[in-house]
């Protein structure tokens, strides 16, 4: 063999030095700004409880009421599918699934409410409330009869309602302290934000938490709901969700967009508030988009048409909460919030389906990714990332085994973690 040419270039070890160092500010506001996913499990949904009717039961009873509304309304495989439309193929694996997933593990997200669910009350009450919630939550981690994450929804930072907010979080993150200290999986959702200053106040009460209790700083987190329009387009015009991500200082954990709040605000009728209308299209695009790389996750809405009464009725509210999830899936918001028991089969039904009818297309290509060996669609590494990612939400709802996916791509959960960009993370 012929040796090699040697191959000309032009610029010097020095240039390509300086042009490191121009740029070293950047890479590190790349890194600090949009470090990609944590790597964490994600639950598919949230459930909403008022304070006022939260017990130690009720992660259990909200299973229970799910399996009791499948056994009156659609007691086996084949009726399920055919209120939801699945394919015979899926009918029987989505079906044990759902009624499995209710049985083991009904609640993935459960938030306790203490804002519109819960109103204004005396502040004895409410202190007595939040420091119950703290105990029940405690115990039931203890119990191992939690949802792998639980936490609070507290009143907003708008003048009127933020001592109460600030007390009842203060009274419910000391109780948990005091019962043992704070859960892996605790959430905390702040409502109605507006300013950005309103995100940074509630860092503030975190790490000033944390100071006072010894605990690392950054372990407090917490969600931002998008419900107004000033978090979407502020008052000088400018884009704001970016400048609430920021704001919190690396504690955001998630942007929730809140169907009924941010329709009233832009003057949508009651009849047409909902997760699919126009405004709430743009409004999660904006979100999306600001939220895109930097680990801040997103969680669509619900709706709240009910499955109740006859079956007839059951059967319409289920089509409309089933296409509702699907659709929400497709556009990439892979969690939701739920409002009541019976739509909890729905909703893994939906995820169910999602992530089953996918699985061979989606282990197909990545085979042919990670082996080079060709197929029908030319995939690039980003590719690959959403696969792996794909793949491994499924595994984390139950959608999937761990078997199915190894035996149709050849991977372990690591080597998907590992496609997908992601920490070897566990559990919550």
């Amino acid at each position: 063999m012929g040796q090699q040419a040697a191959i000309a270039t032009t610029f010097s070890s020095a240039v390509r030095e300086s042009v490191g160092s121009s740029l070293a500010a950047v890479d590190a506001e790349l890194a600090r700004r949009y470090p990609g996913d944590a790597g964490a499990r994600q639950p598919v949904h949230t459930v909403y409880v008022p304070a006022d009717a939260f017990t130690a039961g009720t992660v259990r009873e909200w299973g229970d009421r799910a399996l009791a509304a499948l056994d009156e309304h659609a007691p086996d495989a084949e009726a399920f599918a055919a209120v939801l439309g699945l394919p015979g193929e899926l009918a029987g694996p989505v079906y044990e699934r759902v009624r499995a997933k209710l049985e083991r593990e009904p609640v993935e997200d459960l938030r306790i409410d203490f804002e519109d669910g819960y109103g204004p009350r005396p502040d004895a009450e409410e202190d007595a409330a939040a420091a119950r919630a703290a105990r029940l939550v405690s115990q039931a981690y203890a119990d191992g009869m939690a949802a792998p994450y639980m936490g609070v929804r507290v009143k907003c930072m708008e003048a009127a309602v933020r001592d109460r907010g600030i007390r009842t979080l203060d009274v419910f993150l000391t109780g948990l302290m005091e019962a043992g200290g704070l859960p892996d999986g605790l959430m905390l959702t702040l409502p109605k934000v507006t300013y950005p200053e309103q995100v940074v106040a509630m860092a503030r009460l975190a790490g000033e938490f944390e100071t006072a209790h010894g605990l690392a700083e950054g372990r407090i987190r917490f969600e931002i709901q998008i419900e107004t329009t000033q978090a979407i387009l502020g008052a000088d015009g400018r884009a704001t969700v970016a400048r609430l991500i920021d704001a919190g200082a690396g504690r955001v954990t998630a942007l929730h967009y809140g169907t009924f709040d941010y329709s009233a605000a832009c003057g949508v009728g009651a009849a047409h508030q909902a997760p699919d209308h126009p405004v709430a299209d743009h409004a999660k695009a904006v979100m999306q988009v600001a939220a895109a790389g930097t680990g801040v996750r997103l969680s669509d809405g619900s709706t709240n048409v009910l499955p109740v009464g006859t079956t007839a009725r059951v059967h319409e509210a289920w089509r409309l909460h089933h296409g509702l999830v699907r659709r929400s899936l497709a556009r990439a918001y892979y969690q939701g919030w739920d409002m009541h028991p019976g739509h909890l089969p729905t909703r893994y039904a939906a995820v169910y389906a999602y992530y089953r009818e996918g699985l061979e297309r989606a282990a197909a290509r990545l085979v042919a990714y990670t082996r080079r060996a060709g197929g029908d669609v030319l995939d690039e590494p980003a590719t690959a990332r959403a696969l792996s990612g794909h793949l491994l939400r499924g595994l984390d709802c139950g959608a999937v085994d761990t078997a199915e996916v190894t035996g149709l791509t050849g991977l372990d959960r690591g080597g998907l973690e590992r496609l997908a960009g992601r920490p070897a993370v566990r559990g919550v």
